[in-house]
């Protein structure tokens, strides 16, 4: 009777065992779920962060290309007008003479 008795109390011993090892477990995997959740949304802001910071480098980049493009243009506009300007006198005069010659 008492080897029975022993025998009751062991498996309502191993079955709280079994009990609070799935309970463990289930606290495990909720934590587990919740670490993972977290890291996701770091990740994702670490995205977003990247993200802005390379779009503002490139915006940055962009506008000073933008300048240099800018001040390159006039420089070359400045260039053509001296040059033009140079060669104005002699072509004003090529017309002056044609048109001062009377026409045969």
């Amino acid at each position: 009777m008492e080897l029975i008795k022993q025998i009751k109390q062991a498996e309502a011993k191993a079955q709280e065992i079994i009990e609070q090892a799935k309970a463990d477990a289930a606290q495990q995997a909720e934590k587990g779920r919740t670490s993972r959740l977290q890291t996701l949304a770091k990740a994702e802001q670490e995205r977003k962060k990247a993200t802005e910071a390379a779009v503002a480098a490139a915006q940055s980049e962009s506008l000073a290309e933008v300048e240099n493009l800018k001040a390159q243009a006039e420089n070359d506009r400045q260039q053509l007008r001296n040059k033009a300007n140079t060669k104005m006198p002699a072509a004003v005069a090529k017309v002056m003479d044609y048109i001062s010659k009377p026409s045969s």
